[in-house]
């Protein structure tokens, strides 16, 4: 994803830019890295709203990465593909394993996470993930996955909107913030 973002307050700031001569890469810099740690914490809300994943998982999952003086370029990274049933609140049921994916519960009819006789079942060394079967026979098994893809999650939607809000607000203000301090 890239921001592009409207700059003209800025313009304002002509005079303290010109007093603050060579720390105005140091300042910009300082003011990205404070803006788009901003706009992460608030993406990472975003995201959890729209997944139903636990906060310290999108935490994890978005990586920040800090612009410097010499390269100016602030991002938030994100990779990884379809997010495993057992992360969100993964339960097993007789009809099979209940989840909730995206704030909304179902059942994976025939998905298990156990083994034995009900109601005697005992936890099998999966690792908490479900597992559905992919024929007749006890094996192969599937792992069950969700349809959750973090990093689209994190560029479209209210996640999106919540970035570009906070670097439009904030990012100038920041930026004054910051040349001021540079310049005594």
């Amino acid at each position: 994803m890239h921001a592009r973002i409207d700059l003209s307050a800025i313009q304002n700031l002509a005079n303290v830019m010109a007093a603050a001569g060579a720390q105005v890469p140091t300042a910009a810099a300082r003011a990205l890295n404070h803006t788009v740690a901003k706009a992460r914490t608030i993406m990472v809300r975003e995201v959890v709203g729209s997944t139903g994943l636990k906060y310290g998982t999108i935490r994890r999952a978005l990586k920040l990465e800090n612009a410097t003086p010499g390269n100016l370029i602030a991002t938030i990274k994100s990779k990884g593909g379809d997010v495993g049933l057992r992360h969100f609140k993964a339960r097993e049921t007789a009809a099979g394993v209940s989840a909730a994916p995206r704030n909304h519960r179902q059942v994976f009819a025939g998905s298990f996470q156990k083994g034995g006789q009900f109601p005697t079942r005992v936890a099998l060394r999966l690792g908490g993930h479900v597992y559905r079967r992919a024929g007749k026979g006890r094996l192969p098994l599937v792992k069950q996955k969700s349809g959750v893809f973090i990093p689209e999650d994190m560029v479209e939607g209210a996640s999106e909107a919540a970035f570009y809000k906070v670097a439009q607000s904030d990012l100038p203000a920041r930026l004054a913030h910051e040349l001021y301090r540079v310049i005594g």
